[in-house]
């Protein structure tokens, strides 16, 4: 490999000149070797941050990622396809696509993450579930996959480590919502795990990471284009994170309200979401033909049973207890449900998700820094949306804590987080666009 001069290759991009493969697989593989201090990389993604990386740039980075590691494949003959969520409040719609999805014959080898600030994560839902494994060799997840038509687990060491240790400093840099390099993070892990098909639910608003819809195009636009190189069908949906999804909040909560979701209880904007999702997939692998047969084939799964017991087959695969199907005490159960009452009458106009968000850490329902531990009893379940009125006095909906002056202070914390206005206030539509 030619060696470079790392300071002048910063240099380089800081005056906004465009790195070529070579520049950023020899960046890559001296930061992984340690060859390039933290400090150099740091600066290379601040640098990377305001100047932004062109499409080559993207494409180099995607492809280095995914050459750092190993890689699956899996028989051509499979409908491989994945779902990635950007991430919200509420988000638990990977716990009801997979086992649909994997119920209705396609191949999900879902890799998730853990919650970090005010989102939560599809790991933390899955571990309230008594034993659940969730971390495995790549030849393991490999397997359960092929044996099941699903497995949803971590990201293990091997598969795609480049990426792990970058976005580790991107974390803790400022440097997360560079278009270019959430590109090449989010499609770098679908493509290593065999993906043929993905579906992103991009989530726009006060929840989100990206607040407005012109952001999201240019990151869509780029996740389109650069997973076409990869022979990597992508679909993107951007999607509502303006109220909480669903009405639980809450590892154990969440994973109740899921559960309830497959015995064919669905909540509103959870099944328009979670149907609209899983349909794209379908047709994407053309295991359906049209929109009206995909979402039929969907509500089907579900009323026969067929999605609820796959479900049960993948939590007995990865070793929990698939008593939880019909026990929730065994994914939720707290000392305190404190009340939560609307402090005024009025329509609901606008909701800080990310304050909810950030409200329940202090409960322990979710973490600051990767090494906090979680209580994944705890949450809260919230009940209004944006053009909801309430009466003042009128439940809200309740926090599920284990320490009651905590608690107290989340209550406050999440009224505070709702704004009452005197006129109505329209719906918002739980899906704005998919391209």
């Amino acid at each position: 490999m030619i060696k470079y001069n790392p300071v002048e290759l910063i240099l380089a991009k800081r005056n906004g000149k465009e790195l070529n493969e070579d520049q950023i697989r020899y960046l890559l593989t001296g930061f992984l070797t340690g060859e390039i201090p933290d400090y150099q990389m740091s600066a290379l993604l601040m640098a990377i941050y305001f100047r932004g990386l062109k499409q080559e740039e993207i494409f180099a980075l995607t492809k280095t990622y995914i050459e750092s590691g190993k890689t699956i494949s899996f028989p051509p003959e499979l409908k491989v396809a994945d779902k990635h969520s950007t991430g919200g409040v509420g988000d638990k719609i990977s716990l009801m696509l997979a086992p649909i999805a994997a119920s209705l014959g396609l191949t999900i080898p879902m890799i998730s993450g853990r919650g970090l600030g005010h989102t939560g994560g599809t790991l933390d839902k899955l571990e309230s579930i008594p034993g659940f494994r969730t971390q495995f060799s790549i030849e393991e997840f490999r397997h359960l996959v092929l044996e099941h038509n699903c497995a949803l687990v971590g990201q293990s060491n091997d598969l795609v480590p480049a990426d792990q240790k970058i976005y580790a400093l991107r974390d803790v840099t400022a440097t997360v919502e560079s278009p270019g390099l959430i590109t090449a993070s989010i499609l770098s892990k679908k493509i290593a795990e065999g993906a043929k098909h993905l579906i992103i639910d991009l989530k726009i608003g006060s929840g989100a990471f990206i607040p407005d819809k012109e952001n999201a195009q240019e990151l869509a636009e780029l996740l389109i284009s650069t997973g076409e190189r990869f022979g990597l069908k992508v679909k993107v949906a951007f999607t509502n994170m303006n109220s909480p999804l669903g009405l639980a909040v809450g590892n154990g909560l969440e994973m109740i309200e899921a559960i309830e979701y497959l015995k064919g209880n669905p909540l509103k904007d959870t099944k328009i979401l979670t149907s609209e999702l899983t349909a794209k997939l379908l047709l994407s692998t053309n295991l359906a033909e049209s929109e009206e047969q995909a979402i039929a084939m969907i509500e089907e799964t579900v009323k026969n049973g067929n999605a609820l017991n796959k479900f049960e087959e993948i939590i007995m695969a990865q070793g929990g207890n698939p008593l939880v199907i019909d026990d929730y005490s065994l994914l939720s159960k707290t000392k305190y449900k404190l009340p939560i009452l609307a402090p005024i009458s009025g329509y609901i106009s606008h909701i800080n998700c990310r304050s909810i968000g950030y409200a329940l850490i202090r409960i322990n329902a979710g973490r600051m820094k990767v090494t906090d531990s979680i209580d994944h009893n705890t949450g809260a379940l919230l009940i209004p949306k944006i053009g909801d009125f309430l009466e003042k006095g009128e439940p809200m909906g309740e926090v599920h804590c284990n320490d009651k002056t905590k608690g107290e202070e989340v209550v406050e914390l999440i009224q505070k987080a709702y704004t009452f206005h005197s006129q109505s206030v329209p719906e918002e539509p739980i899906i704005f666009d998919i391209v």
